[in-house]
């Protein structure tokens, strides 16, 4: 068969993302916990090599997997969970679905593949399921607290002190308390549901997440002497803490991310605001001056 230049380009690199992700399915075989999930890893990576030798009979020609790829892929799996590896590589196959879709017409055996990669979509779905995932709710709400209640405190602290280092210090002090405090909150709701997640993983995510939260939010603090300045940098934190998050979220349980980012952005600067023109008010009519 006869391949036009543009069609041939498209099988090569649809040739080489299969190679990529036939291997990358074996490399992440290797560190998945559970003999199921390695199984059905292993035999989506045998159905990736297959559509590989499928389109080498049109390209006549071996190809090198993508490298910076694989490199990218595996470790965000490793680092950021497997869910949203796989999920964040899903997005990629999905518009290689559509690519195979402007094959057809020239090669009918496409629908096979394209049927392939819709059931291997929906095995990865079936096994996903980690600690990262299981306890997201406990992160979220570790994360959203911090967020809304210490971008409020310091702009509270920043109107009434107006000096960096006792805005910092008081920060730090709320900001731990409240975390000690969140945590042991969350223990003691797990202690007494049945949703069967450990009331002590639930506590130490929910801690975790606040205290890092605590930490960024509060930086801009130690490095500017300008009070203002830091407030606007803690702000650009939050929503950039924000926008990270809910990308992660979006990809990893396949949720609506322009919303979700929008809804926690006007909540925490809204309240930051509010507390802000507090500070302002407590200062004016108390009269503290420090």
């Amino acid at each position: 068969m006869s391949l036009n230049p543009q069609l041939l380009k498209s099988i090569l690199k649809a040739q080489q993302n299969e190679m990529t992700e036939h291997i990358l399915y074996l490399k992440l075989k290797k560190v998945i916990k559970g003999e199921k999930n390695q199984k059905v890893l292993e035999n989506i990576s045998a159905d990736e090599l297959k559509h590989y030798e499928f389109w080498k009979k049109y390209t006549k020609k071996d190809i090198k997997p993508n490298k910076w790829m694989l490199f990218k892929y595996y470790y965000l799996s490793r680092i950021f969970g497997f869910t949203f590896g796989i999920k964040l590589m899903e997005k990629g196959e999905k518009q290689a679905q559509i690519n195979y879709d402007n094959f057809s017409k020239d090669i009918p055996e496409i629908s096979q593949i394209i049927e392939d990669e819709n059931k291997h979509e929906q095995e990865l779905i079936s096994m996903l399921k980690e600690d990262k995932l299981r306890y997201i709710g406990s992160v979220v709400l570790g994360l959203n607290d911090a967020l809304v209640e210490l971008t409020a405190a310091l702009a509270g602290f920043t109107f009434a002190m107006q000096n960096t280092h006792l805005i910092a210090v008081a920060g730090l002090i709320t900001g731990f308390a409240a975390s000690l405090s969140m945590a042991a909150s969350e223990y003691l709701s797990h202690r007494t549901d049945e949703r069967g997640q450990s009331a002590s993983k639930s506590a130490i995510y929910t801690g975790i997440a606040y205290v890092c939260t605590v930490a960024f939010l509060i930086t801009p603090y130690f490095l500017f002497h300008n009070y203002f300045l830091a407030l606007a940098v803690t702000l650009i934190n939050g929503i950039l803490i924000i926008l990270v998050f809910n990308f992660y979220v979006s990809i990893a349980k396949d949720l609506p991310f322009k919303k979700r980012f929008l809804e926690m952005s006007a909540i925490s600067i809204g309240v930051t605001g509010l507390t802000f023109i507090i500070g302002y008010l407590i200062r004016m009519f108390l009269g503290v001056a420090v």
